[in-house]
């Protein structure tokens, strides 16, 4: 896979992220103190930050080291 494609794919997943915290704060149950640990919505943001991670870390093996100076 290319980087370009890859960078795409991530910012789709970013987007993605932006939209469910959005929604997230909107829920009654993220007004509650331990309301995360029950959200279905916050575990899809941690499930695609992984996502989001796993994309940028094949990115970066993919890029040509660069020479320092």
């Amino acid at each position: 896979m290319s980087i370009d494609k890859l960078e795409e794919e991530r910012d789709l997943v970013l987007d993605e992220i932006e939209q469910l915290e959005d929604k997230c704060d909107t829920l009654p149950i993220c007004e509650e103190d331990d309301g995360c640990k029950r959200c279905e919505t916050y575990k899809k943001i941690e499930d695609l930050s992984a996502k989001v991670e796993e994309i940028e870390d094949k990115i970066e093996q993919l890029q040509p080291e660069l020479p320092e100076d």
